[in-house]
């Protein structure tokens, strides 16, 4: 078995480890053994009251007071379509400031390994299925999260960039739908299944007899539990060397910086709800909201290039909505949030 690329005694710094992705990755390094002090290593966190990562001059003095010597950079300002739509320049340009403020004093104070957590919508609206890495840049993004997007192509981008002209060890992961916990249950902000899970466990609790969805329940979907997501981003801080001969390369042969993190397997809105729906113990009828947007009419990532690799998703989609709907009935905070706000979006 090939050496592991990061250590025991690695300090690594795990960004935004309050969010679902982040805190599910902090777990995961936790429980593969990182951070023990006995061999010098650390898992390093900051909440936001500590380190501001908008502000350059504040992460430059954590960096050099903590010393990481391996970065996961998975903060972000995250949201739904309803969020992209009403704060376009705050996804904007929050995220590159993030990303930029945190890659480049990485770089600058000596860090070895870099790993930057991205987004499928990375990828054009219209992208041939399964979407492969060469799809990035090949087309137009979806306008209901196009701000997102890229910020989030112009931290790969920058990953890219350093490698080439530095040698820096940046490198990226660009995950599917994720969901699981400490998920955003926001009735503005959310994404696609916590919004369905919210609305369907108000509607079951609540003895509704009818749920109104937004769009028309067509576009199809994959969706990966995050703690799959952090299970790859683990094996990848581990195993995966983009200089290396035997390294996933695109279709010209050139070395890729980004895989996709994904299942390889979607389906319809539309049958996501009824799923949910049944986990939920909701009996009663749903209705589509036609008038409402979208987005995508397709997003299936080809995850090819990581099975190759030797990383597969090992949480069945239906396994991971039943644990989630578990947890959420077991954690009276969550469930007191969702049966006392009515309004979501997707």
């Amino acid at each position: 078995m090939t050496a592991s690329l990061i250590h025991r005694g690695d300090r690594i710094f795990v960004a935004g480890h309050r969010g679902m992705a982040g805190s599910a990755i902090l777990r995961a390094l936790q429980q593969a053994g990182y951070g023990s002090t006995d061999q010098g290593g650390a898992l390093l966190t900051a909440s936001r009251s500590e380190l501001d990562l908008r502000d350059l001059q504040a992460v430059q003095r954590w960096f050099a007071r903590q010393v990481p010597t391996v970065v996961v950079l998975a903060a972000a300002k995250v949201g739904g379509i309803h969020a992209n739509a009403s704060y376009p320049a705050d996804f904007l340009l929050e995220n590159l400031q993030i990303q930029n403020h945190v890659i480049e004093t990485a770089w600058k104070q000596g860090v070895r390994r870099l790993l930057f957590l991205g987004s499928s919508c990375i990828y054009p609206k219209l992208a041939e299925q399964p979407i492969r890495e060469e799809a990035l840049l090949a087309g137009a993004l979806e306008p209901t999260n196009e701000w997102y997007a890229i910020a989030k192509i112009a931290g790969i981008q920058l990953c890219r960039a350093l490698r080439a002209q530095h040698g820096f060890d940046a490198f990226s992961l660009m995950p599917t739908n994720l969901y699981g916990p400490a998920d955003n249950y926001h009735p503005a902000n959310s994404h696609v299944m916590a919004a369905l899970l919210r609305r369907f466990l108000q509607a079951a609790m609540a003895g509704t007899l009818e749920v109104t969805c937004w769009g028309t329940g067509s576009p199809r979907r994959e969706f990966l539990h995050v703690d799959d997501l952090a299970a790859a981003v683990v094996f990848c801080l581990e195993r995966w060397n983009p200089a290396a001969l035997d390294a996933p390369r695109d279709a010209q042969g050139h070395p890729l910086e980004f895989l996709n993190v994904g299942t390889g397997v979607d389906l319809s809105i539309r049958e996501l709800a009824d799923l949910v729906a049944l986990h939920c113990g909701y009996g009663g009828s749903i209705h589509w909201d036609a008038a409402k947007p979208d987005g995508t009419p397709r997003k299936l990532l080809d995850v090819s290039r990581l099975a190759v690799l030797g990383w597969r998703a090992s949480i069945g989609l239906d396994q991971g909505v039943a644990s989630t709907v578990a947890l959420l009935r077991d954690t009276p905070e969550l469930l007191q949030g969702i049966m006392t706000q009515s309004r979501i979006s997707r």
